[in-house]
């Protein structure tokens, strides 16, 4: 039985989400599996580095899969290029050792999130940035973003919808980019919660904005409470940037 590993872009604008549901096929895995059954005959499921929601979107998702196919990594990735829809691509494919899990071995993930802060929307980024009209005062972002850095418990910045054990994550980094008024925020952590990088954009968005102040970012933790933090920023700008093991 093999084990392969594969990283996956995509544009996540028509789907559901990452994760197959059951009445409804349109998910990212969904259609990577249909198509991986079809060409090996048998019943394959993927296993991804993390769930992405509905309308974001991936530069990096690494998912791996189990097969009895004898088919070369070449023409596994040829078939898939042919036959998956053009908003989904297989940027590389290896075989890797059985004990390869894509969501367990994973040390961190970072994130991205892309701001369109141009007086008017940019018309081919429209699907993948989050237009901000008034301009952002980018020190300040980057002033409130340090205290989201290091271990902390993360339910203000979590969906009421989350349903893990703990909101306790390490980030490990923030970077706030700009050029030509594209914000682009990395954000590298052990592992986030549902909405958190959303929640967390959502919140230097405030903060550049002069709604709220650096300082705020803090006691937005300090609360543990989700009301106490700001709205949640939408999923076109967000994506899976990089996996690493």
């Amino acid at each position: 039985m093999r084990n392969i590993k594969m990283t996956v872009e995509y544009d996540g604008s028509r789907y559901k989400g990452f994760q197959r549901l059951k009445d409804n096929d349109m998910t990212i895995q969904g259609k990577i599996e249909a198509v991986l059954s079809k060409m090996t005959n048998e019943d394959i499921e993927i296993i991804g580095s993390g769930r992405t929601d509905m309308g974001v979107h991936a530069y990096g998702q690494v998912v791996n899969f189990k097969t009895k196919s004898t088919d070369s990594i070449e023409k596994i990735q040829k078939y898939l290029y042919e036959y998956l829809p053009e908003d989904i691509v297989i940027r590389s494919i290896e075989d890797v050792g059985e004990r390869f899990h894509s969501r367990y071995n994973a040390k961190s993930k970072v994130y991205l999130y892309r701001i369109d802060n141009n007086k008017f929307h940019n018309t081919f980024n429209r699907k993948y940035s989050y237009h901000v009209e008034k301009k952002l005062d980018i020190d300040l972002m980057r002033e409130g973003s340090k205290y989201l850095i290091g271990e902390h418990d993360f339910t203000s910045f979590a969906s009421s919808k989350s349903k893990k054990k703990s909101n306790v994550r390490e980030i490990y980094s923030i970077e706030i980019q700009e050029n030509k008024n594209l914000i682009e925020i990395y954000i590298e952590g052990n592992g986030f919660l549902y909405n958190m990088v959303r929640i967390i954009a959502g919140a230097l968005v405030d903060v550049g904005l002069r709604k709220k102040t650096p300082e705020d970012i803090k006691a937005m933790l300090e609360v543990k409470n989700r009301a106490e933090a700001s709205d949640t920023a939408p999923s076109k700008g967000l994506f899976l940037y990089k996996v690493k093991y």
